[in-house]
């Protein structure tokens, strides 16, 4: 089974980052297979496969971008022909191979683009961005760790981002704010970047989701170390986090995404 015959879409981004919906939102086109009731969480293809370590290996939601050995490159003597001839056999299982775009989804592939580049040279990149105290929040419930460790894993992998970019030449970036927010206009910008004909995807988008977390944010004030380590979180990484376009301060509002970044989102890409 030869992937030269179809372009290869894979989507990242950390746990609860929206990539689940963009997943489904991208597969509803009819030029383009997803994964589906496979049996597996979330339907990710990281649990599809047998070539490389899936997330869990390393911890996990919110912990295992914190393994060196979880990030993947061109160097990983994974990369050969014989792991992109099994992947696409192992995946292949699960896509519908009469469509001419394949797309696989898993949150570590934000820390692996240089590697699925390697194996699919021809292949197309989408990493989904949330802001990290509505990611944290969400992903505490799993990971059972504190808000400080959480926001320094958020970080920890998107800075790991940042360092693979230029290596990477077909890469979109999405935020899921700017998505939420009008996700037809989001929608045709990642269309057109995989090569399909946009159109609407149909499929209901809730808004004011972020707002849920922000609101909880820190914990009840009968928690006073939930509150602590959630200021000892905006205290330590504020600085850092802003330089996505984030605020730790005022999380409702955003700024602009570095500039390596915003050349490739949505709108740069002709939304």
């Amino acid at each position: 089974m030869s992937d030269q015959e179809h372009t290869i879409v894979f989507v990242g981004g950390l746990h609860r980052s929206g990539t689940s919906l963009v997943h489904r939102c991208l597969a509803s086109h009819p030029d383009i297979s997803g994964f589906a009731d496979t049996g597996v969480e979330e339907d990710e293809g990281q649990h599809l496969q047998t070539v490389y370590p899936p997330g869990k290996q390393f911890g996990g939601p919110g912990k295992f971008g914190f393994h060196a050995q979880a990030h993947l490159t061109e160097d990983s003597p994974l990369v050969c022909v014989e792991s992109r001839d099994r992947l696409m056999q192992e995946w292949g299982r699960h896509w519908d191979m009469a469509r001419p775009v394949l797309v696989e989804k898993s949150p570590p592939n934000l820390i692996r683009t240089r590697f699925l580049q390697a194996l699919f040279p021809e292949s197309r990149q989408i990493v989904v961005l949330r802001h990290p105290i509505a990611v944290a929040s969400a992903t505490q419930k799993w990971s059972h760790t504190s808000y400080v460790s959480l926001i320094q894993h958020w970080l920890a992998c998107h800075e790991t981002l940042l360092a693979d970019l230029p290596h990477v030449r077909r890469l979109m970036v999405m935020r899921y704010e700017d998505f939420v927010a009008a996700p037809d206009a989001v929608l045709a910008s990642a269309f057109r970047f995989i090569g399909v004909e946009p159109r609407p995807s149909g499929l209901q988008v809730r808004t004011g989701v972020n707002d849920a977390y922000f609101s909880r944010w820190g914990g009840p004030r009968w928690n006073p170390l939930r509150r602590a380590d959630a200021s000892r979180a905006v205290e330590r990484f504020s600085d850092r986090v802003a330089r996505f376009g984030y605020s730790m301060q005022t999380p409702a509002v955003m700024g602009a995404l570095p500039p390596e970044l915003l050349g490739r989102t949505a709108a740069a890409l002709g939304a």
